[in-house]
């Protein structure tokens, strides 16, 4: 069989752990025989990030603005631990949080919807799609660990030299500190990336903050999107028949609880972060759930929703059998590709993204499928596969499908 060419190259991402090995295996089962694949490869393992002082993430980001397509593996953010276990010279940041500023990008993450698993909220009729910003709050943060006693303060020195100075807390013994900022520019984006987004989909956008707490940092996110709202997109929402509205996030979230589903929640990062885990786990797995980061010029990096799943990589490595589930990331992979071949105006590029989709929910309704889905599924008599047979069993669904 003729493999499909492409014309213009993926970023790839590579990263860490067990999702490091599906990736591998994903490329060898599922991409490489069918696909004349031409990526430009950068190694965001932890060891490699190390060596290059995290110069490859930003390496890798830079090719993604050139190129307009990425694919990404999870990678691992360093704690304390992972310090001592990796010898690394400093706790580098967020690999995702660094590609995420670079871009000026938001992430859609939305769960993948398959035949026997069923949402734990039972009223969830349709995927709940999460907009997660991505700049700033805590990826970007300043800490410090405040030795004792002492007077803590904010403070910004404007251009012109004049001071702004506020208390932040007179600390009668040790504690720490934590300073977050973001951007007009970046929170203008992120609102207008929403509301095409509700409007290209047709979906309701719900966004919630805390701005009865937060009266300056998070009435500043209502207010932009306000603005950005009345100015540029009520017509366009009200022909299209579609609502946004803000709310405060705790009654947002007993809405979301409620719903049926079949909207977009727009969420700041860290609220994003979290609540995207909820949102799938919720729906079946974490390993059930596109994510995309869309940047305001139309540049895309496309990767699953997880981790890295550490536990399930340390008994790879003690020889032991897994049983990990790699939906997330093949679409990661589908996603990228349909993306790369929608640019390129590559139909048998896009028709095979759509394909290997078809057969990874294939292989899952036939009752094949990885541990994580067997214990929650509502079908009988399945069949519990490991990490590789259940890769193997998607490139036979693919194969059949001819």
């Amino acid at each position: 069989m003729d493999r499909i060419k492409m014309t213009t190259p993926l970023v790839e991402m590579d990263g860490d752990e067990m999702t490091r090995i599906l990736w591998q295996m994903i490329k060898e089962e599922l991409l490489l025989p069918f696909i004349d694949l031409k990526t430009e490869y950068y190694d965001l393992g932890l060891e490699y990030r190390n060596e290059t002082n995290d110069q490859v993430t930003v390496d890798s980001a830079e090719a993604t603005k050139k190129y307009g397509v990425a694919v990404k593996c999870a990678t691992i953010t360093p704690n304390g631990a992972r310090m001592k276990e990796y010898n690394l010279k400093e706790m580098w940041k967020s690999p995702n949080g660094t590609i995420r500023a670079l871009l000026d990008g938001t992430v859609f993450r939305a769960p993948i919807v398959v035949k026997g698993i069923e949402p734990c909220v039972k009223n969830w009729e349709k995927p709940i799609t999460i907009a997660r910003h991505a700049y700033g709050d805590i990826y970007k943060n300043v800490e410090i660990k405040v030795p004792g006693a002492g007077k803590a303060e904010l403070v910004f020195m404007a251009e012109d030299g004049t001071e702004t100075r506020e208390t932040i807390h007179q600390f009668k013994e040790s504690g720490i500190l934590q300073g977050v900022h973001n951007t007009d520019a970046s929170i203008r984006s992120f609102a207008k990336a929403c509301f095409n987004y509700a409007l290209d989909t047709r979906q309701d956008l719900w966004f919630g903050a805390k701005d009865t707490i937060s009266k300056k940092y998070d009435h500043n996110f209502k207010d932009i999107f306000q603005e950005v709202y009345e100015a540029e997109y009520k017509e366009k929402f009200e022909g299209a028949g579609i609502e946004y509205f803000y709310s405060l996030i705790d009654d947002i979230v007993a809405r979301v609880m409620k719903a049926r589903g079949g909207f977009i929640w727009a969420c700041k990062n860290y609220d994003g972060d979290v609540m995207s885990d909820m949102v799938s786990s919720a729906f079946g797995s974490l390993a059930m759930m596109t994510s995309v980061l869309v940047s305001p010029s139309g540049v895309y990096e496309y990767e699953a929703a997880h981790g890295t799943v550490q536990r399930h990589y340390y008994q790879h490595l003690e020889g032991k059998e897994t049983s990990t589930n790699s939906v997330a990331t093949i679409f990661a992979w589908t996603g990228a590709l349909r993306k790369r071949g929608e640019l390129d105006g590559n139909k048998e590029l896009m028709e095979f993204a759509d394909k290997l989709e078809k057969a990874t929910l294939g292989t899952i309704e036939s009752g094949k499928m990885t541990k994580d889905l067997a214990l929650i599924t509502s079908l009988k008599d399945v069949i519990v596969l490991n990490s590789g047979d259940f890769i193997k069993e998607i490139r036979k669904t693919l194969e059949q499908m001819g």
